[in-house]
């Protein structure tokens, strides 16, 4: 299998709006927030285009300081939008997500590319960005949900030990239904972006394992750490 990824021309490319703006007119005529989701599309849009030009420097650059520059701002700004959900008290809880980040998703980045992949040179942005794209962000989806129901139960007068257990089982539900319904029900980015580019199917399978195996170890020990270290703050 050697097939090349097809180039989507811009024409045809604009066709995937259509149902993203029948979801904004529902939002509309529900009377819900359609212009956070207009918003949303808008800074999606933006910065995909801004990397897609920048991740071509740094690829060319071959620089370690670039690329450890660039995971440093990609787990400042995950840290901070972790923290979307709660936005009153994010300077308060910026430090507790950082270090969670860097201990769960930094150390099992660093087992991935110099463990399992053993890439050189270590900082290829080739496959260090991608991956730590896919760490990161997951990492921040579940610390999100495990501190807005964090915090929810607390305001149930729920014990902070309790919160933080049933706070830990909400923020790994995404991530053990994908277990579930990885190749069943869906063929993730990665393994779908392979087959795309003619890779043999059962070398796909392999990244696959170590994808879904990564994300649900990085998510799940962030989102441990954090609410350990806001169980402690937590009196």
């Amino acid at each position: 299998m050697t097939h090349s990824v097809s180039i989507i021309p811009i024409s045809s490319l604009a066709l995937i709006l259509v149902p993203v703006a029948i979801v904004l007119w529902i939002q509309y005529k529900w009377s819900l927030d359609y212009k956070e989701g207009i918003y949303a599309v808008s800074r999606m849009l933006g910065q995909l285009l801004i990397i897609g030009y920048f991740l071509g420097f740094i690829f060319h650059a071959d620089k370690a300081w670039i690329i450890v520059l660039m995971l440093s701002i990609m787990i400042m700004f995950s840290s901070w939008i972790a923290l979307r959900t709660i936005k009153a008290q994010r300077k308060t809880l910026y430090f507790y997500v950082l270090i969670s980040l860097v201990i769960g998703a930094s150390t099992t980045l660093l087992l991935v590319t110099q463990g399992v992949l053993k890439i050189t040179p270590w900082f290829n942005p080739q496959y260090m960005i991608p991956l730590a794209g896919m760490i990161f962000s997951n990492s921040m989806n579940s610390i999100s949900l495990a501190a807005e129901r964090y915090f929810e139960e607390l305001d149930r007068d729920m014990s902070a030990h309790e919160a933080k257990k049933v706070a830990f089982t909400t923020a790994m539900i995404p991530i053990t239904n994908s277990l579930f319904a990885v190749g069943l029900v869906s063929l993730p980015g990665m393994m779908t972006g392979q087959i795309l580019s003619g890779v043999d199917p059962l070398i796909a399978v392999r990244y696959q394992i170590m994808v879904m195996a990564m994300i649900y170890g990085s998510g799940g020990i962030s989102s441990a750490l954090f609410l350990m270290l806001m169980n402690k703050k937590t009196p």
